[in-house]
């Protein structure tokens, strides 16, 4: 039986486990006597999957319960159910499982129904599998069992879309014109789960490192804004908001130097082309004394595409 399997089976079981924990009580809206039924009912299941007794499993169901996994497939009625589970147990060892519930609201007293994610992980250490589920929770002759099981694909949260008009970074560009041989390079890509823009940069001077760092880009929920957050090798840091006005986005940028000192300032990048941007250093203060403007910096695509996006983003 392949992970995604056992990870289908397994959905059952955390989300009972997982109603001992405060964040199960947290959604429910019944009456506190069936949430202590519940929880009972996780406590007891738990205890089942532990002894591997796949018929006391299945009897967590009702008589015509039944689990829709991913691909539609339907097990339909404790038999088919406890037959799986007897499958599970006997070729799969030391799994490990954590339950995300996002709610669980009681639409009768009789009926409740829980929304979340589920994570399966093998024990070899494989990365965990996950997946979205909704149980149908009822109660028949005073006692609690689970109808009805269903999965969907899990998509992990993304801000790809606040994040979008920025793509065209992605790639490495290049400013050869410093003085002295000096050059500054930063490569970008998407980060997992295209939450972040992840940039490395580094500056040279005749093949010699003489900095480097990194650079994120993500989405301020709070704010409503494009934040950037940077990192630098020799120990400084800061963040900027960003905002866009055509095919300019101004940063107003803070940062705390190597040596504990204050700068502010403002960035400005504007996209010149497809295959080529500029980058702006103005009203520059560390301490709070002006310094002076750095000059404006063009960098250059250094492997240009012919799938590169336009400069109006498209």
């Amino acid at each position: 039986m392949n992970t995604r399997w056992v990870m289908l089976l397994m959905v059952p079981v955390v989300c009972l486990a997982a109603a001992a924990a405060p964040a199960w009580g947290q959604g429910a809206k019944g009456n506190p006597e069936e949430e202590k039924a519940l929880l009972k009912n996780a406590e007891n299941f738990v205890n089942a999957f532990h002894k591997g007794d796949a018929k006391a499993l299945a009897a967590f169901w009702t008589e015509d319960g039944d689990y829709t996994d991913l691909t539609g497939r339907v097990l339909k009625g404790r038999a088919e159910i406890e037959k799986t589970f007897n499958t599970l147990f006997a070729e799969n060892k030391g799994l490990k499982v954590r339950i995300d519930i996002e709610s669980i609201k009681f639409v009768t007293p009789e009926v409740a129904v829980e929304d979340g994610m589920t994570s399966v992980m093998p024990a070899d250490g494989q990365p965990p599998s996950r997946a979205r589920y909704t149980i149908v929770h009822v109660k028949r002759d005073s006692k609690w069992y689970l109808s009805s099981v269903r999965e969907a694909l899990y998509a992990p949260p993304s801000n790809h879309q606040h994040l979008a008009e920025l793509e065209w970074l992605i790639g490495e560009w290049a400013d050869t014109g410093g003085k002295n041989g000096e050059v500054a390079r930063i490569v970008y890509h998407w980060g997992e789960s295209q939450n972040f823009l992840i940039g490395e940069f580094t500056t040279t001077i005749k093949q010699f490192s003489v900095g480097a760092g990194s650079h994120r880009i993500g989405w301020d929920a709070g704010n409503k804004q494009i934040r950037s957050w940077t990192f630098e090798d020799g120990g400084g840091f800061g963040d900027g908001m960003w905002k866009r006005d055509g095919n300019t986005w101004t940063i107003k940028a803070t940062a705390t130097l190597h040596d504990g000192k204050k700068l502010t300032g403002i960035n400005v990048l504007t996209r010149v082309d497809a295959n080529t941007a500029t980058f702006q250093f103005r009203d520059r203060t560390v301490d709070g004394q002006p310094v002076e403007a750095g000059k404006t910096l063009t960098f250059k695509r250094v492997q240009p595409t012919s799938s590169a996006p336009s400069a109006n983003g498209k």
